[in-house]
């Protein structure tokens, strides 16, 4: 941990690498300064879960027809203005989040914030759940909704015990973390699917985030467990022909068996500027990817 000085530190964990005094929050609104380390305020902190399909995560090509239970709590390290979750991603530790369509996040508008509950669950608790629910088609855990890895340490000691019980654990994660992140998770993921939100870093600073961060994350990935990647294809943006040959091709570098999943942008959140993508585009944009990939797949049509 990187001392500032004053007692303030330097957290590691994402390229953002917030100076946190004590007892302060980071811009994930998940870690704080605790005598002198940078530790998630979330750890436990349940606000979603349900089984899913497998599917749905979405991962074509590990254990298909099977369920998870899927598992989210709150914050996130990305400040994506079309986050289709951003109930979660974007609340606080009191549950409260920022509703556009209420006004946004002024102080006088304060009271007009929305709130979810959180509940908490302990690692050992969230296994009970998961072993209950093998007789519905449940395989084992996914970190989902949100941010996973603003809160690393929930993941890596649930993952842990998982694999203890023979149990799978599924990440969906932006991939914006740095190697400490990395060396901790990854000996007890077993399937990713990996946010490639563009092949531009433009994109990435709008979005808060760092391109050649999420590259080296999908790489380390790839060595470790079952990869695949999702692309939201969103008009105007990071739909272009030349944008997804670009990142199909870099993909295919790493291994061309890679699934990628090209899914559908529907208006949400602070992007309410723009229609859907069109079909005909994401199937073009599909063949392009195709020229590199085995596996495309187009979500959301």
């Amino acid at each position: 941990m990187n001392e500032v000085g004053n007692g303030t530190i330097k957290c590691p964990y994402c390229p953002h690498h917030c100076e946190l005094s004590e007892n302060s929050t980071g811009y994930c609104r998940a870690r704080t300064n605790l005598n002198g380390q940078s530790v998630s305020i979330n750890y436990g902190k349940v606000t979603s879960i349900a089984l899913d399909p497998i599917e749905k995560k979405p991962l074509a090509h590990f254990y298909p027809g099977s369920k998870i239970l899927s598992v989210g709590s709150f914050g996130c390290n990305l400040r994506c203005s079309f986050c289709q979750n951003y109930e979660i991603s974007q609340c606080q530790e009191n549950g409260h989040y920022d509703d556009p369509a209420m006004g946004g996040s002024s102080e006088k508008n304060m009271r007009r914030q929305q709130r979810i509950p959180i509940y908490d669950v302990s690692p050992e608790r969230l296994i009970e759940i998961s072993e209950e629910e093998k007789e519905n088609g449940n395989i084992g855990v996914a970190f989902t909704y949100n941010e996973p890895l603003v809160s690393w340490e929930f993941v890596r000691d649930v993952s842990q015990k998982l694999h203890e019980n023979g149990q799978k654990t599924v990440l969906v994660s932006n991939g914006c973390f740095t190697e400490d992140v990395i060396q901790e998770i990854l000996p007890f993921i077993d399937a990713m699917n990996i946010d490639l939100k563009a092949f531009s870093e433009v994109f990435y600073k709008k979005c808060g985030g760092d391109l050649e961060t999420v590259k080296h994350f999908i790489k380390r990935a790839a060595e470790c467990c079952h990869v695949e990647v999702t692309t939201l294809l969103i008009p105007g943006e990071n739909d272009s022909q030349t944008e997804i040959d670009e990142l199909s091709s870099w993909l295919s570098e790493i291994r061309p068996d890679i699934p990628l999943h090209l899914t559908r942008f529907f208006p949400m959140y602070r992007m309410m500027d723009r229609g859907p993508t069109d079909i005909d585009t994401m199937r073009k944009l599909g063949t392009i990817a195709l020229n590199h990939l085995k596996h495309v797949h187009l979500g959301n049509i």
